[in-house]
């Protein structure tokens, strides 16, 4: 929605990034009007942002990425020494780490569940919701699932993260989110730009019939 992205990127503005003075986001906070695009794009290029203002999706991320930059670093004391939860209670962390003991498969939330999985993976839906997870676990989806894709080694050390947890361990599995992430956009845009690519060829063949007088089809 578009409204709701303007007031977004004011509220990352106002509330974490703080890079205009207060009585310079007036432009910014005029989420209404028609200028608002214009005022959007120089501040993309004020904050040194990347991409184009037609780049939603990864405009949002590299903001987002730069707005927790921002904020480690005004409260690094606070997080660099911060614990989850669950390791702080070594009962709850055994129940974690074996979520499937307690599983109730009777349960309406889990059947839920299995329904959009079976929706995402694309399985064909059956009256016994058990059933289709056994169809993911035969031989062949098993076998299937195990094949690897070939991938080039990657340097993690040349990729900046933008923030520091202090762990070098919890700093790597961010960095390879933040790579996977970024593969997972590029693939899209591979698709967008072939379905174009598809389409074009399709509506830009015209044949000529000089009986007909016309050019087309």
């Amino acid at each position: 929605d578009e409204t709701e992205f303007r007031n977004f990127i004011v509220w990352l503005e106002d509330q974490k990034i703080r890079h205009y003075k207060i009585e310079d986001r007036g432009n910014l906070r005029n989420i209404h009007s028609d200028e608002w695009p214009k005022s959007f794009e120089k501040y993309m290029k004020d904050v040194n942002c990347p991409f184009k203002i037609q780049e939603r999706q990864e405009t949002v991320d590299w903001l987002l990425g730069l707005a927790v930059r921002l904020e480690y670093g005004d409260n690094a004391d606070k997080y660099k020494d911060s614990t989850p939860d669950g390791a702080k209670n070594t009962e709850n962390a055994a129940k974690n780490a074996e979520p499937l003991i307690n599983l109730d498969v009777n349960n309406p939330d889990f059947k839920a569940g299995v329904m959009a999985l079976a929706n995402l993976l694309q399985i064909q839906r059956h009256d016994d919701y058990l059933v289709m997870l056994k169809e993911r676990l035969t031989q062949d989806a098993i076998a299937k699932a195990s094949q690897s894709k070939e991938g080039l080694p990657v340097a993690l050390e040349k990729h900046i993260l933008g923030f520091d947890t202090g762990d070098a361990v919890i700093n790597e599995a961010a960095q390879i989110l933040r790579l996977l992430h970024i593969e997972e956009l590029r693939e899209l845009q591979t698709k967008i730009n072939e379905a174009i690519v598809a389409v074009q060829a399709i509506i830009a063949d015209p044949k000529t019939d000089h009986r007909l007088g016309k050019v087309g089809r």
